[in-house]
């Protein structure tokens, strides 16, 4: 009984910790709509920054606690200076492109605080007069954990009160729930959301600090505890402090019982519990559609075009050219090649799904590994040759799509994005543990191209072929009856429905779609690698194609192509530079802020509609 008792007080003391990251992530994303993924990095800084103010002051139980909130006020200085000095210059900016903005914050911090703090791992000090344990019938409870639980609460009572009781609460949820109206009265939002930000930033970092006795300080902190916090925001509902808690709660208890149960959960419980959340409740536990949902303002879409001839010429040239490379290119520009062309028909796929069709997709990873896992598999269990691998393993990947989608679809916003997370997470749990039939970590090699296409130029013509084939399609899909069609389901679900078309159908094909074309571009990079990973189905993989996507322009059809060729080639030309992930980082926040509308945008404005032609409302 007693360690049942202790199993409780720990999943419940892990769900205090969650809970403070969460609650100020919930609070930023309820007023300002921005999915911020350096929240996690703020945690991290917070972790830091305690253990060296702890260091640094006398030890003892007052300097102790003192720095634990010196540290989570100033990563709430950091916040408001983040906020004022980027997030307001992308508040007019489409919503996806401040999660790029963040995205690369991530990168900048991580890299500062390599230089900062060292990239050792930090061992926690103990807290004094906290530092022993309490014995539950026969089980033994660290005080530290019982500590993290009231304080869990007294937060929680704080925040209630300040949100409830206050003149500055009221703005607040005013704010979550109208904005606009909230404008029309006179409030400054500006100063609102930076006072916001400032609490949101400042949780996260008093987060961190707190759990610093229990896990130390690590570089990998904020990417470990963001995913959580996420889903803990969704399940409970988006700007539900409340919510919330009742999600960490619900999350902490069963990772730490289901561990018990099956231990082979624990790398996708939290994922597993918001999957079964969302599919019973589409907006979480307290949530409210509006709140998670991106919004779409036709007043700024330009009308659908075909290719203009002076882009249809500008493409004939760079097929040209494309097709005359191996004349004059070396192996590694030809082996660069390949793999911007695979990452520009997968970053295609995930474009039609967002652009026309207007669902955000945080694990698109999902359909390329398993597209490349497919493949593998077909090869290395059956033998089955490269041509086959490369017609089954898309229709595989379809069907998978098919399965997500029926589920996915009944979505709309973040509560959509973090669902997809969730199924990509679970199929990348599945790849990662069933070592037996997938090869685990270590992975599946020896899945080479056929005898004919063992040469790199025929593989390399082979790639441009289904890559630019698939990409055309795509292309012309969007000028088809159906791709208008997905384009005013996204525009105006209301009067889609009012004239008889089923908005869930199109919807649902889409994802069968996307599905397709990445996991054909998946089959193909497994060839040109010999190999695939797990990580290949991993969070960070999804996030490469959103960032693509986004790099190039959300509005431009030949976004995805620029957006991967950019990315490939800022990543190879930076990846061999020390603290490369500041100098990327940097990159693309002054990407994001130099050109809002994607680099395909800014060559459209720039020349005059010869690179992109716009497909619809700024996303």
């Amino acid at each position: 009984m007693g360690f049942l008792i202790v199993q409780f007080l720990t999943g419940l003391s892990d769900a205090s910790g969650l809970f403070l990251v969460a609650c100020g992530l919930s609070l930023i994303f309820g007023v300002s709509r921005i999915v911020n993924f350096a929240h996690g990095s703020f945690y991290m800084v917070g972790a830091y920054l305690a253990y060296y103010l702890i260091g640094y002051l006398p030890l003892g139980g007052l300097s102790f606690w003192a720095s634990i909130l010196i540290s989570g006020l100033i990563v709430g200085l950091i916040g408001i200076l983040v906020e004022v000095l980027l997030l307001k210059r992308l508040y007019r900016s489409p919503e996806l492109f401040l999660l790029m903005g963040t995205f690369g914050l991530i990168l900048v911090i991580q890299d500062l605080s390599r230089w900062l703090f060292g990239s050792e791992d930090l061992l926690g000090p103990r807290c004094p007069g906290l530092d022993g344990s309490i014995d539950i019938l026969g089980t033994l409870l660290p005080q530290y954990d019982l500590a993290l639980i009231i304080i869990a609460l007294l937060i929680l009572l704080a925040i209630w009160l300040l949100l409830n009781r206050t003149r500055w609460g009221i703005l607040v949820r005013a704010a979550t729930e109208d904005r606009e109206m909230l404008a029309a009265l006179g409030v400054n939002q500006s100063l609102l959301f930076t006072s916001v930000f400032f609490l949101g930033s400042f949780l996260a970092g008093l987060g961190g600090a707190l759990q610093l006795p229990k896990g130390g300080a690590d570089l990998l902190m904020d990417l470990n505890v963001i995913a959580g916090a996420f889903v803990v925001v969704v399940v409970g509902g988006m700007g539900s402090i409340l919510g919330a808690y009742l999600a960490a709660l619900l999350i902490g208890e069963l990772s730490a019982f289901g561990v018990l149960v099956l231990p082979q959960s624990t790398l996708v419980m939290m994922f597993l519990i918001m999957a079964v959340v969302l599919i019973i409740r589409p907006y979480g536990l307290f949530g409210k559609g509006k709140s998670g949902e991106y919004e779409y303002d036709e007043k700024t879409s330009a009308p659908i075009q075909p290719a203009s001839e002076r882009l249809k010429l500008a493409g004939l040239g760079l097929l040209l050219l494309v097709l005359l490379m191996p004349l004059f290119a070396g192996d590694f520009q030809l082996v660069l090649m390949i793999e911007i062309a695979i990452l520009a028909l997968s970053s295609m796929s995930l474009y039609f799904m967002m652009g026309p069709g207007g669902m955000i997709s945080f694990g698109h990873a999902v359909f390329f590994g398993g597209g490349a896992y497919a493949a593998a598999l077909l090869v290395h269990h059956l033998n089955t040759p490269m041509e086959l691998a490369l017609f089954f393993a898309p229709l595989l990947v379809g069907l998978l799509a098919l399965i997500i989608g029926w589920f996915c679809v009944r979505l709309s916003g973040v509560y959509l994005a973090m669902l997809t997370l969730a199924f990509a997470q679970i199929c990348w749990s599945i790849v990662f543990q069933w070592s037996a039939f997938t090869g685990g970590d270590d992975g599946l090699l020896s899945i080479w191209p056929s005898d004919w296409a063992s040469n790199r130029i025929v593989f390399y013509y082979l790639t441009m072929t289904l890559c630019i084939g698939g990409i055309l399609i795509l292309r012309h899909l969007v000028f088809t009856p159906f791709g208008y069609t997905l384009r005013a389901c996204r525009d105006s679900a209301l009067r889609v429905d009012s004239i008889g078309i089923n908005l869930k159908r199109h919807q649902w094909f889409t994802f069968a779609l996307t599905g397709f074309f990445a996991g054909l571009a998946g089959s193909i990079y497994v060839f040109s690698k010999g190999s695939v990973f797990p990580d290949e189905m991993a969070i960070p993989r999804s996030f490469d194609f959103l960032l693509m996507v986004l790099l190039g322009g959300i509005e431009a059809l030949s976004g995805p192509v620029i957006g991967s060729a950019a990315f490939i080639w800022l990543h190879d030309l930076i990846s061999r530079i020390h603290f490369w992930q500041l100098i990327l980082g940097s990159i693309f926040i002054f990407l994001v802020v130099a050109f809002p509308r994607g680099i395909a945008g800014f060559l459209d404005n720039r020349f005059g509609r010869i690179f992109s032609n716009h497909i619809g409302p700024r996303a």
